[in-house]
């Protein structure tokens, strides 16, 4: 699964889509953002993404659960504000994409 964020404070992920929603049990996160200090840098720490996001990308709870038993098992689940996040240490940069010319 490829998700992309396009708002991004504080090390948490507030806008994304669902670029690619095959293997949701392997998901990143390409950030197409404008980030300032303190956003996304060794400051931050990972990226956050909520699992309220995270399960409607996966393509509802029946597919996100099993991923989230995974998450949880691998320590990539924190509590951030009292709300569930799953963490990505790893992250890409994209360039925004050119929007369809309307005729």
């Amino acid at each position: 699964m490829r998700i992309r964020a396009l708002s991004v404070f504080e090390g948490v992920v507030y806008h994304c889509w669902c670029v690619d929603p095959t293997r949701p049990e392997r998901p990143t996160v390409e950030v197409e953002a404008r980030l300032g200090p303190g956003d996304a840098d060794a400051a931050s720490g990972p990226l956050l993404l909520s699992i309220a996001d995270f399960i409607p990308m996966a393509g509802g709870m029946g597919l996100a659960g099993p991923c989230l038993t995974l998450f949880a098992q691998r320590g990539r689940i924190v509590d951030h504000l009292g709300v569930a996040h799953i963490t990505f240490p790893t992250w890409t940069i994209v360039e925004p994409e050119d929007p369809p010319s309307v005729t």
